[in-house]
């Protein structure tokens, strides 16, 4: 069913009021979708004008009506040089105006809301609820990372009324960031995966983390569940946040034996993870579509927000074992090379010790074929402050004990890491990823297995796509001179 086939996702007159802006021209009858993008928009979007730190959307307002928008939401000063480009929406504000959608879309569903933040794992276990609750009913969740400021009223303005189940990822950088967040959001549900030392910049101890990630709370509508790793050595000051907030359950998992959700064995595999675990005292065995520990504990939380929101265990254990990782998050992909494949793991979308640390660790279970190695590529991890130089040194242990042949490091930072590892295990290293990519692409044989892993900023999917291009290509010319011969 296409979307003009279903009911619109606004009316003109709808989103208007919502806003309560000032029309300019004819209202469309019906508005199937929301976009900041232009890249991205499809016909019959409402395009909204944020103003952000290198970009104006009100620039790219013609752009919009050309790609088919329904209308534009803009702001009151720029309205009358725009409106001759199609129907305008003005607002003093285009976010406030965007915020203000995405509330009065939380108030018109009957959906029941799951919030997901914590400094690992977020967007995995958004994604596999997602897999879970799409089983049970309608779902709505978060495209890619959605998470900040403008992600989450986004995220609300584009979920449907007729919504049954909602899943949103929070996310943040600094204190308070999160606290508006999740009253926008009101879930019935708030989950905290971990805490730990990622943009530990912006605070002076951990602890202050975890008291921005409890700031979910805050949003759990009365009577909600709140759902914390009890493995966590900040577990005591989540719950002491939750109990603050109008919770009315606090559920924890984790290996804990006092966890409410536990996983009693997990046996992880090559491409996924056996879990056999007790929710609330019921016995529940069921595989993980995932590879990786740290992905089958934070299934238990998924398990957890399942059982809140009354959806049935069976069903959503069954549906674990659909979920695939995201891309740039542990996606994997077979290359063929001469001679054979080469097995790419795409962990290019961000980079914490906790994250990289677990990523060594699955990378180091996978089955090596015949004369295969284990290749890393770790770009810099950012965000970490003064402890940011020993936090990248101390993985060379990791990367040993996972059984990595070779390392290649990319950024100031992981040359740290570079000089910490033994001659033999040095793979190379350059300020840049673009620097790096050809001498890491140029570096793998058939039968290895290559993670690939950095911070945003680093830009380490450019270390992705050149191992891709360039044996994509090599492959083609083998077989080409394969059929000449």
């Amino acid at each position: 069913m296409t979307r003009q086939d279903a009911a619109p996702l606004w009316t003109g007159e709808a989103a208007r009021a919502a806003m309560d802006a000032t029309a300019h021209g004819a209202l469309p009858a019906r508005i199937d979708g929301v976009s900041i993008d232009t890249r991205t928009l499809q016909p019959g979007d409402l395009f909204v004008a944020i103003v952000g730190d290198t970009n104006d959307g009100h620039d790219y307002v013609a752009q919009a009506f050309a790609e088919g928008a329904a209308a534009a939401v803009v702001a009151h000063d720029r309205a009358a040089a725009l409106a001759g480009h199609g129907p305008l929406l003005a607002v003093e504000d285009t976010l406030a105006g965007l915020e203000r959608l995405g509330r009065a879309a939380r108030a018109r569903t009957d959906a029941k809301i799951v919030a997901i933040t914590g400094s690992v794992g977020k967007t995995g276990s958004k994604e596999a609820l997602k897999v879970v609750l799409e089983r049970a009913g309608r779902t709505h969740a978060s495209a890619a990372s959605y998470n900040n400021h403008w992600g989450v009223p986004l995220t609300l303005a584009r979920m449907p009324a007729e919504t049954e189940y909602g899943v949103f990822e929070i996310g943040m950088n600094h204190a308070g960031e999160i606290a508006p967040l999740t009253r926008m959001v009101r879930p019935h549900v708030a989950i905290v995966t971990t805490i730990e030392a990622v943009h530990i910049e912006n605070f002076r101890e951990i602890r202050g983390i975890a008291d921005a990630k409890g700031e979910i709370f805050l949003g759990l509508e009365p009577g909600g569940v709140a759902v914390i790793n009890r493995d966590n050595p900040h577990c005591e000051r989540l719950a002491l946040l939750a109990a603050a907030s109008r919770a009315g359950r606090i559920v924890t998992f984790g290996e804990d034996e006092r966890a409410d959700v536990r996983a009693e064995t997990i046996v992880t595999k090559p491409d996924l993870s056996i879990v056999d675990a007790r929710v609330l005292g019921a016995r529940l065995a069921y595989r993980m579509g995932m590879a990786g520990r740290h992905i089958a504990l934070n299934s238990l939380a998924v398990l957890a927000a399942v059982k809140a929101l009354g959806v049935d265990l069976a069903l959503a254990a069954l549906a674990l074992g659909d979920v695939e990782p995201p891309a740039g998050r542990g996606a994997r992909s077979e290359i063929a090379v001469v001679g054979g494949t080469i097995t790419l793991v795409d962990e290019s979308y961000n980079a914490n010790p906790a994250s990289v640390r677990a990523a060594l660790d699955t990378l180091g279970q996978m089955e090596l074929p015949w004369r295969g190695r284990r290749v890393a590529v770790l770009g810099d991890m950012l965000e970490l402050g003064p402890e940011g130089p020993r936090l990248h040194r101390e993985l060379a242990p990791v990367a040993l004990a996972a059984g990595v042949d070779l390392v290649f490091t990319v950024g100031p930072l992981m040359k740290g890491l570079h000089g910490a590892l033994p001659p033999e295990r040095r793979g190379g290293w350059a300020e840049t990823s673009d620097a790096l990519a050809p001498t890491v692409a140029g570096a793998l044989r058939a039968g290895d297995i290559v993670m690939v892993k950095g911070s945003r900023g680093v830009r380490t999917e450019r270390i992705v796509k050149a191992i891709e291009e360039r044996y994509s290509g090599a492959a083609a010319a083998a077989a080409a001179a394969g059929r000449e011969g």
